[in-house]
This record gives C-alpha cells, structure tokens and sequence, in this order.
C-alpha cells in the first residue's frame, strides 16, 4: 500500500533578529517546526555596546555578526533580508516590501525599538540617536569632525560651539555616551593637535528630570553623577529640551551652542501594532497576555522591546537584552510545548540587575539584593557584555581594544567615513 502524502511541518515566523527573535529561533533550532526569520538587516547587533562604535572604540564589526553565519547549521531555519508591510492574521501570512508572502502557523514579533522624540521627529536630523550601525558610524564622524574643523576655527565662538558635546537623556545609554565622548576628548585625543587643547572640550549631560539612571538605587546613580563630573561632564538635571537644531538645543533653561548632538532620551517600539492591527501604548508597545500572546490571538507572541507586559508594581518588563532574550527563549519553548500538545506555563521575567558604566574605571551595577559601584563594578560590567557577545572573535577582539584603550588611553578605530564637510 503507498503511503499517503506526507504531512506538511507546521512554520514558525520570527520577525526581527534581535535579541528576543535570535534567541527564539536558536531554541526552535533542530525541532519539530520550520522556521522562517526575517530582518531588514543581514546582521545581529550587539545594541549594548555601540556607543563604543560612536565614540571610536570598538568597529562595527566587533559587535555585529551576520545572521546567516550564526545559523548556518540549523537545517530547519531559513533567514530571509526583507521589510515586513503588513500581517494578515485571517490568512496567517506575513507580506513583506518584496513582494513575497510567508505563511505561518505560529508568528513571533520581535521587531524591536527605535529612538523617540517625542512629537519631534524633525529633530532627528541635528540630534541622532544611537540604535543601529549606521547612526554610531555617523555620531562618531560628527565627532571627530567636530575636533578636525576645531583646529582650523579661528573664532572663538564657533571653536567653543564645535568643541561642545550635548548628550540629551540620563538613562545607561545617555552617561555611557558622555562619560566615552569626555575620554576621548581629555585623555585619546589630547595630543593629537597643535592649534586646539582637546582636553578643554565641553560635555554636557542633559536630563528633564531629577536624576539621572531612574531605574537604579538612587546612591548608584548619585555615585555615576559625581564619576561623570570628576570626568568634565556637566550633568545639567531637570532641564528639558525644547528645541534642537544643526546649532545646537534650547531649554527651558536656556540655549547651548554644540556642533554635535547625541539623542538618548527614548524609544517607541516599531510599527509592530499597525501590522496587526491592534491597540498599543503611548510608546507604541504592544500589550500581550501571561503567555507573552496577543489577548486575541494566542498563535501570536509579542517578544523583546515592543512587548508591554506588566512585571511588579506598576512597572513593565524593562526593555533589555536580558529581558529580550529571557522573552524570545520562552516563546519559543511555548510553541515547542503546545506543538507537544502541551500547555506552557505564564511568562516569568527573571530581573537579572542593572548594568552602567561611566568610564574606563566606574561602573555601576544594581544586583537588587548587592549595588556594586567602581573600579571592581567595571571590571564586571565588561566580563558580563564579553559574556553576552556572540562569537568567540567577537569576544576576542573586544577584549583586545579594551585592553589597549585601557593601558594606552588610545581609540583605535578612529575613522571619518561619509563626507567630510569641513567648510
């Protein structure tokens, strides 16, 4: 007797390769499903880490590694390069800007956050945040094109102006960026030019409110203040933006003329909620039940940045790597037990600490139940991101240029790509 057809394996669509959606599709990896996943990059990126690629640090490559080579011996995953446009949950397919459709039996949105303005999108232009390769490549060329057009200022008007950083929001990414932007200026680059001191250079921390690393104990986050002004980092708190241009930023407080400005104040999630056709947050976020599935729609899960999901409290699961990937493992694990005929228990976010460094000898670190602050604080943020880096040349390389910024005070990727508007 022939056998009959053979049973098609159900499909698992990941949208997004970030943190959430790269770890669900290395669980799904070697299952009992295919699994399709799609990015609008051909990479995965190290997010923690680009402000070292914007301050000269790191390379792009150190922190970036191609999704394919990641993947390469998972028979069961294909990855494809390709914008999403639009989700029909009735048909269950997946349109993407080629043109191609995906069907899918079981859909994991993992699409990630991007900087928010707050209304104010036409400021992106003078102010970039730092979310993607492309933005850290370009910050790092304002800046040390700030220096190059510096040395050949003669006003001292516009020397000052190109000589001063705004960094605009106090959260990690903010105080990472200016405790990196002041070391580069006062200790990588101090030697390197005759008419200007780079040392002299002003850099100024913006915040709207009160204090800067809200989600810390507030002793950390007074320790990271005091480290960042002994650095020459001027912490200017409650103090917000009302208008940013190529010339610099008003606040309620005044104006600051600065040639370069750094957006690190917020995210909104991605335009995951249009696809779906669902309500979300102010922030874009989208809301999803115990089992990290739309309310409507349990074949659906919603992982990583854009995910609303109350954890304690009035707060949310915070939108970190740690919480991306603890998200993107249970997903995956979910499908894996309901394909079982199984029934997954409720999402449980494990919050693992708060990680922020503020130079080459503080850092500081909320463990909940230990706050580490200093040299030692430094020491483990850096075991900890070598430690989530994915590739052992990653590893290898990252720990190579920390070790010789660290003994040399030197950056040695200090590259000016794009063009080079001196005039």
């Amino acid at each position: 007797m022939a056998d009959g057809p053979e049973k098609a394996r159900p499909r698992v669509v990941i949208l997004g390769a970030g943190f959430a959606g790269l770890t669900a599709a290395k669980k799904l990896a070697g299952g009992p499903a295919d699994v399709t996943l799609i990015d609008r990059q051909n990479y995965h990126l190290f997010q923690p880490l680009l402000y070292q690629v914007a301050t000269a640090t790191l390379s792009p490559a150190d922190i970036a590694v191609p999704i394919r080579s990641i993947l390469r011996g998972e028979s069961n995953i294909e990855v494809l390069l390709d914008r999403v446009t639009e989700v029909n949950r009735e048909e269950r397919r997946v349109k993407l800007s080629s043109g191609k459709e995906v069907a899918y039996d079981w859909l994991i949105v993992a699409t990630g956050a991007r900087h928010a303005y707050f209304g104010h999108d036409e400021w992106e232009e003078a102010a970039p945040g730092l979310k993607e390769i492309d933005e850290a490549t370009e910050i790092r060329r304002r800046i040390l094109l700030a220096f190059e057009r510096a040395e050949m200022e003669a006003d001292p008007e516009k020397r000052k102006a190109l000589m001063t950083f705004v960094v605009v929001g106090g959260g990690p990414t903010g105080v990472e960026m200016a405790g990196a932007i002041a070391e580069l200026a006062k200790k990588a680059l101090a030697a390197d030019f005759r008419h200007i001191d780079p040392s002299g250079a002003r850099v100024v921390l913006i915040e709207a409110g009160p204090r800067i690393l809200t989600a810390f104990p507030e002793k950390l986050a007074e320790a990271a203040r005091k480290g960042l002004e002994r650095m020459g980092v001027d912490v200017e708190l409650e103090r917000p933006v009302t208008l940013c241009d190529r010339g610099g930023i008003d606040t309620e407080k005044g104006r600051i003329e600065a040639r370069t400005i750094v957006w690190a104040a917020g995210v909104e999630a991605s335009p995951a909620a249009e696809w779906l056709g669902v309500e979300s947050d102010k922030a874009g976020r989208i809301p999803v039940g115990e089992c990290l599935t739309l309310k409507d729609d349990d074949r659906i899960f919603i992982a990583g940045d854009i995910a609303s999901l109350r954890w304690k409290d009035d707060m949310n699961v915070p939108g970190i790597a740690p919480a991306a990937k603890q998200m993107g493992a249970y997903a995956a694990k979910a499908i894996r037990t309901r394909l079982a005929g199984g029934t997954p228990p409720p999402f449980r976010y494990r919050h693992n600490g708060n990680l922020a460094t503020v130079g080459r000898k503080l850092a500081v670190i909320d463990f909940g139940w230990l706050h580490l602050k200093g040299r030692f604080a430094w020491f483990v943020w850096g075991f900890v991101h070598i430690f989530f880096l994915i590739g052992f040349r990653n590893r290898l390389f990252v720990i190579l240029r920390w070790l010789w910024a660290y003994f040399t005070f030197r950056r040695g990727v200090r590259l000016i790509t794009g063009p080079v508007d001196i005039a």
